[in-house]
């Protein structure tokens, strides 16, 4: 038997507001979105111009009895009182990314939504990234042998949006954006392994007000490390995974999934021919040749975007597993506070 459609309500009908609209159509029978407030007027007219009803107010909001979820999607700093109102209004509640700047708000969330009986989620999308799903196979699989080393990064050349994203204030800068994402998919990837020490450097080359970029050095158990960078002055962009095994290393270029996997062959030919680099000659720095080295396509795992609301369905009409949870937010915000605590005061910082 067919379940009842959860309806749904956005507030804050931005950029984010309107993408959740347009994934949330995507799961046939599963969503009903109904309505959607914003404080600007042309967002206003534009969800009226998508057939949703535009209502005077959050409170109205709200006040609702037919809406049964509501999605956060406003400026960071806003997110705690809304999501907080939300659920003592009996409402179930996705929050987009950052849920908020700093643990102790969390806590009130998370504690708000204990109280209420109510479903209180994070929007962790990109979980559901092809390029990441592609990187994470290859380290599950150990495809490339004992795994050492990942690299993850997004270069861009434009700075910070001209928005409350370059505002401190507003829970702007570049590792509450971009950072939350490939930090969470870090976390994700490297599963319970504990994190032990992070030195982190963030950049304010186009913005003195809030970070416009940063990297981090990240030391985990098992003798992993996995340097996370997000920088927006770049005009040539790195590769967005690299990869280092005991028997080979791969490369994802980028979002479509660009690259290759370089594995050893024979261990045992040591055909090293020294080379001329520089004004001096190596062996050890002397590539391989073909007779000791095979070359690999990247494998393509399937990524359904929608799957994160097809948790969200589950869990609320069937008492499934919530898709991002309250302990791995909690993980990820105190990782962010350390970063900020290591970049301000350029030391390493121990953890868990």
């Amino acid at each position: 038997m067919q379940q009842k459609p959860i309806n749904v309500a956005i507030i804050g009908f931005g950029g984010m507001g309107s993408f959740h609209l347009k994934l949330m159509k995507k799961v046939p029978g599963k969503f009903n979105i109904i309505g959607s407030h914003d404080i600007l007027e042309e967002r206003q007219a534009y969800a009226r111009k998508k057939g949703l009803h535009a209502y005077d107010s959050d409170e109205a909001l709200l006040g609702d009895p037919n809406v049964e979820l509501v999605v956060v999607a406003t400026p960071n700093d806003l997110h705690k009182e809304i999501v907080i109102n939300a659920l003592e209004h009996g409402k179930h509640v996705i929050c987009e990314k950052p849920v908020t700047m700093a643990c102790a708000d969390f806590e009130d969330m998370a504690a708000a939504a204990e109280r209420c009986g109510r479903l209180f989620t994070v929007h962790q999308n990109r979980r559901w990234d092809p390029d990441y799903h592609t990187a994470r196979q290859i380290f599950e699989s150990n495809t490339l042998g004992r795994t050492f080393h990942i690299e993850s990064r997004v270069h861009g050349s434009r700075g910070i949006p001209g928005d409350w994203r370059n505002k401190k204030e507003h829970g702007g800068g570049m590792l509450l954006d971009w950072g939350i994402h490939m930090l969470d998919q870090m976390l994700q990837m490297m599963g319970p392994r504990r994190l032990l020490s992070l030195y982190a450097q963030l950049t304010y080359i186009t913005n003195e007000n809030c970070d416009d970029g940063f990297r981090v050095y990240c030391k985990f158990e098992d003798d992993i490390s996995f340097t996370v960078e997000v920088l927006t002055s770049n005009f040539i962009n790195l590769p967005r995974w690299y990869i280092l095994g005991e028997n080979g290393s791969a490369v994802v270029r980028n979002w479509r999934r660009a690259g290759k996997i370089v594995k050893v062959s024979n261990w045992e030919n040591r055909d090293a021919v020294p080379i001329q680099a520089g004004v001096g000659l190596t062996k050890t720095m002397a590539p391989r040749s073909w007779k000791t080295i095979r070359r690999y396509p990247l494998p393509k795992p399937r990524c359904d975007w929608t799957g994160y609301y097809r948790m969200v369905f589950d869990a609320l009409r069937n008492e499934g597993p919530i898709p991002v949870t309250h302990d791995e937010q909690r993980r990820l915000l105190k990782l962010v506070e350390a970063m900020f605590v290591s970049g301000g005061e350029n030391r390493v910082v121990e953890l868990e």
